[in-house]
């Protein structure tokens, strides 16, 4: 089931958008929970519940854009979409890794497109792991839950969202098994889920959890063009 966030401080516009967007979804067979906010405030009291936000961004007291930055630190890999009468804040949109951002009054055709999209994604985030070795116990790694692997010696830690599991890989090997699926070593110690990263610079990746990772200085013009590709692929805004 998805997890939906609507929070547009216009309580009868909120409502609207909320029905629509549960009856589309319906019409796609796609079982979803849709809860409404009206404010910025009361959103974040909860943004951990959600596995997509639906935000307007002119509102009083909070606005959008800032509702969206401290969303950020509280949550990773949530698909963020503003809505918003203007379309005066679309590169703004950019800073906070908005998904989409559609204006009102909102097209339901344009809804659809963007919710087949956000389904689709949730879908192979969900699905995507690995499988790896501990002793005689075999354990599989939803890569979305890890933020990233460190290693130690011929250990593996991967740092997951409720835990530290620790396996013996060979980093070679892991970082194969990783191609392609948003994680890079940026550092000999360290292979970060870029989805992770809030923000970097030539030292180190500050993380959505708050922990930081070492940057090493070789890697680190890779690191920026990796991250550049990342966020292009990822966005999907138009």
């Amino acid at each position: 089931m998805i997890s939906i966030a609507v929070c547009d401080d216009e309580v009868l516009e909120c409502s609207q958008i909320a029905g629509t967007i549960k009856s589309i979804l319906n019409e796609m067979q796609v079982p979803c929970m849709v809860r409404q906010f009206h404010s910025g405030k009361e959103l974040l009291g909860a943004a951990k519940e959600f596995d997509l936000v639906f935000l307007d961004i002119i509102m009083e007291e909070l606005d959008g854009m800032k509702t969206a930055e401290l969303f950020r630190q509280k949550t990773a890999g949530k698909i963020l979409v503003f809505i918003s009468s203007s379309k005066a804040y679309v590169f703004d949109a950019y800073e906070v890794e908005a998904f989409w951002y559609l204006v009102k009054p909102m097209e339901e055709g344009k809804l659809q497109k963007v919710l087949e999209r956000a389904v689709r994604k949730l879908e192979r985030r969900s699905e995507e792991f690995i499988i790896v070795s501990r002793q005689r116990e075999k354990k599989k790694l939803f890569l979305a839950e890890i933020s990233y692997f460190e290693i130690r010696g011929r250990m593996i830690y991967a740092h997951q969202t409720e835990e530290i599991f620790d396996f013996y890989e060979q980093i070679g090997i892991l970082e194969q098994k990783l191609q392609g699926k948003g994680f890079f070593r940026c550092h000999k110690s360290y292979l970060v889920n870029l989805n992770c990263v809030r923000s970097y610079n030539r030292q180190e990746a500050m993380l959505d959890s708050g922990e930081k990772i070492l940057i090493s200085r070789r890697r680190y013009e890779e690191f920026c063009q990796e991250m550049l590709r990342f966020m292009k692929e990822k966005g999907g805004m138009r």
